[in-house]
């Protein structure tokens, strides 16, 4: 059994799912602005449905990022302690790599960007096609790598132009300057589940990591700074 959480995406998402990905227990409330008060009780309250104990779970997922300050280092936070508390693996997830899944699931698309509003006149951005490894039978959205085998997310300003004319996924979509007839797709928000798929597939091909490494990534090195902090206002 894993645990899936996410307060990434302006909400506070919980879901239980087994080793096939099948949904034990599933809530999301959206908002952001309880998300501290409302993690921990309806973390329970999965549980709780799901007949379950945190001894039963054989690892924690969490939305690693990138995106809203706070709402990663919720997750992060409540992920590592239980981790030290239970001694259970992480596996963090990218929120972009949700994004393009949750695409795949509701649209069919196999090879698209994901594009997720960072504020400040950017996006937080990368490419994304369909695998599915025959060994664990998963069909998951993977990111396409970049000359030297380096990842694609990144920081794109806004009005940018995507390379290829691919459909691009995400709130972020209608703030890049698209190509003739680039298929736009604002509308998809992933939940914990979706966060809870990739985690399964992440951990049965590499498994988790320890608490210590559970760590966010936020690709905006000053992210809790202000546009005037940073020197750009």
């Amino acid at each position: 059994m894993f645990l899936a959480m996410d307060t990434v995406f302006d909400q506070c998402s919980i879901a239980i799912l087994d080793s096939s990905g099948q949904v034990l227990s599933s809530h999301t409330e959206t908002g952001k602005r309880q998300q501290t008060q409302q993690i921990l009780p309806m973390i329970d309250a999965a549980l709780s449905e799901a007949q379950l104990r945190l001894a039963d779970i054989q690892a924690l997922i969490f939305n690693r990022g990138p995106g809203a300050f706070s709402g990663i280092r919720i997750n992060t936070a409540v992920v590592q302690a239980l981790s030290v508390a239970h001694d259970l693996p992480c596996v963090g997830v990218s929120s972009l790599q949700a994004i393009a899944q949750c695409a795949y699931q509701k649209y069919g698309l196999t090879h698209l960007y994901s594009a997720l509003d960072a504020r400040m006149q950017q996006v937080y951005f990368g490419q994304y096609e369909l695998v599915t490894d025959d060994q664990f039978g998963h069909s998951i959205m993977q990111p396409v790598l970049a000359d030297g085998g380096d990842s694609t997310e990144q920081l794109l300003d806004y009005d940018s132009q995507t390379v290829f004319n691919l459909p691009i996924a995400g709130n972020g979509a209608p703030l890049l300057a698209r190509h003739d007839q680039q298929d736009c797709h604002e509308d998809v928000w992933p939940d914990a589940v979706v966060i809870g798929q990739l985690g399964i597939a992440q951990f049965a091909n590499d498994g988790g990591t320890e608490a210590s490494q559970a760590l966010p990534k936020y690709l905006r090195n000053q992210a809790w700074k202000t546009l005037k902090e940073q020197g750009k206002a």
